[in-house]
């Protein structure tokens, strides 16, 4: 069981990025998936996140230029980055919370961190 993650890289000041992540194996359900970035602080801060599959839910610093998106079928997010800023600068993580068959609790999972460059 594992969040498989692609896209990231480098672009300039207002270009765009599109990041995907995708949890597979034995995944009994899905309550929530997002992304997360390392942020200035001691944690996380949110990006952007989908829970229950309808209530979206974006951090203060990205709301208007960050659209995610989620395949229910495919247990895949997407998360388009537009009008990029330098100080969106940072790792992103893609987060889920799941059950496994064996699960009476959700679990949460993390990916490994993408790498997001923009610079001026």
């Amino acid at each position: 069981v594992q969040l498989q993650a692609s896209g990231g890289g480098s672009v300039q000041v207002g270009g765009s990025l599109t990041l995907s992540c995708t949890a597979t194996g034995n995944i009994l359900s899905v309550t929530a998936m997002g992304w997360f970035r390392r942020g200035a602080g001691n944690e996380r801060e949110l990006v952007a996140r989908i829970i229950g599959g309808r209530t979206l839910k974006y951090g203060d610093s990205v709301q208007g230029r960050f659209t995610i998106s989620k395949d229910g079928a495919e247990n895949t997010v997407s998360l388009k980055m537009t009008d990029l800023k330098v100080e969106d600068t940072d790792v992103y993580f893609c987060n889920a919370l799941v059950k496994l068959p064996t699960d009476t609790t959700w679990r949460a999972l993390w990916g490994e961190g993408t790498q997001v460059t923009v610079s001026s």
